[in-house]
């Protein structure tokens, strides 16, 4: 329909400019003198070429968009090059080249250039966007306009050219240390003790307390004036559950970013994580490790949205069967609430580990609700630890000094 009208209102262009030049020559030929014949021979060219670019074929251009890399990082910059070319050299006024793409880009380029292309049959210009926001961006195509100098005669075309680059979330260094709960008095958390070959020592480090006294390595700790214990390889995988609420929320970024570095400190520790997400759609990744399995999680991460129709709380009511008892559950949410706490209780009391973040931006703190909450849940052998952005390695000081 809109390509009907947009020819439409090209012959209509068309007609209006043959009738002025039919309207210049009828006032020359009745009138006559000089100023009428002036008038008409001036306005000659411009309806000759508007008759000429009328019959233009704008579609001959053709175009290339060259980005560096397709993979990049939230808040990178990222510069593209556009590429028009064509055959043929009729001379143009002007041409307004608009590179087509995702609205969420629109507040960080506006991908258009108004050139004066002349009679140049190749054209480049590039732009850049500046702090790429995290998500899955497509690139459609270059629209093409041009027109003649008085405006009469425009034409318009849309050259496809898809491209598409995705974004990760940003992240930050985060050492992961692994939690462990009892029940016998409460809560507490503490350092989980790996098991270990210790019939193959692979290295040496500090003497840390808890060390067994068997462990330490007498001569290096005599070189070094300090004890030093041996390192061993670990037998004992520990296996990680991640969850991102991702209900509607004004922090979710930072909440993404957050779930990125923990799920990155994670794998880089030597454990297995899996991932649970539920926005318009459940998507669960089983629990693996490797750097192909952050890669995994890290596109997906960089895709997903705050559209959830369920609270936290309904989510997880809803995955109680499928949990994995062996799993520990890290559940990371900008909106503590007393129904999470509750569905939380119940996994701890199955025998599940399960730890909830709480992510703030830089600037926000807790509430004086979610104080009380965060005292509740710890009587009930629920770990609930803040986190702000910016100081995400400071989520596992707990399980360092404990």
């Amino acid at each position: 329909m809109k390509t009907l009208l947009r020819r439409m209102l090209s012959i209509w262009k068309l007609l209006i400019l043959f009738l002025l030049a039919g309207a210049a020559f009828a006032y020359a030929m009745f009138q006559g003198g000089f100023v009428s014949w002036f008038l008409f021979y001036s306005f000659l060219p411009f309806a000759i070429y508007g008759a000429l670019l009328a019959m233009y074929p704008l579609k001959e251009w053709k175009a290339v968009r060259k980005i560096a890399k397709h993979e990049y990082n939230a808040m990178e910059s990222m510069t593209v090059e556009v590429e028009l070319t064509r055959k043929s050299v009729f001379p143009l006024f002007y041409l307004l080249v608009e590179d087509k793409f995702s609205f969420a880009l629109k507040e960080k380029a506006s991908g258009k250039v108004l050139i004066f292309p002349g009679f140049k049959k190749r054209i480049v210009f590039t732009y850049q966007v500046d702090a790429l926001p995290r998500g899955e961006h497509l690139f459609n195509e270059v629209s093409v306009k041009t027109g003649d100098p008085l405006g009469l005669m425009e034409k318009e075309a849309a050259i496809a050219v898809p491209s598409r680059i995705i974004v990760y979330p940003v992240y930050e260094e985060l050492s992961y240390k692994p939690f462990s709960t009892h029940y016998d008095q409460g809560a507490t958390v503490s350092k989980e003790r790996v098991q270990r070959d210790t019939t193959m020592a692979v290295g040496i480090r500090e003497y840390q307390t808890g060390d067994r006294f068997s462990w330490i390595n007498w001569k290096a700790s005599a070189k070094r004036d300090s004890f030093m214990t041996k390192e061993f390889e670990q037998k004992q995988s520990h296996d990680i559950l991640v969850v991102l609420d991702c209900e509607k929320s004004n922090g979710f970024e930072t909440l993404v970013s957050f779930t990125a570095s923990l799920i990155r400190g994670i794998i880089r520790k030597g454990a297995q994580v899996g991932l649970l997400t539920v926005e318009k759609e459940r998507t669960a990744f089983p629990i693996r490790g490797g750097e192909g399995q952050r890669s995994l999680l890290f596109h997906h991460l960089a895709k997903c949205e705050d559209e959830s129709p369920l609270s936290l709380a309904n989510v997880l009511d809803n995955e109680m069967s499928t949990l994995q008892q062996q799993a520990a559950l890290l559940i990371t949410t900008t909106n503590l609430t007393k129904q999470l706490i509750e569905k939380t209780s119940y996994l701890a009391n199955k025998r599940h580990q399960v730890v909830v973040f709480l992510v703030k931006d830089a600037n926000e703190s807790m509430t004086q609700q979610e104080r009380s909450l965060k005292a509740g849940a710890s009587s009930r052998g629920i770990i609930v630890i803040p986190v702000s952005k910016g100081r995400f390695k400071e989520a596992f000081s707990e399980v360092a000094t404990s």
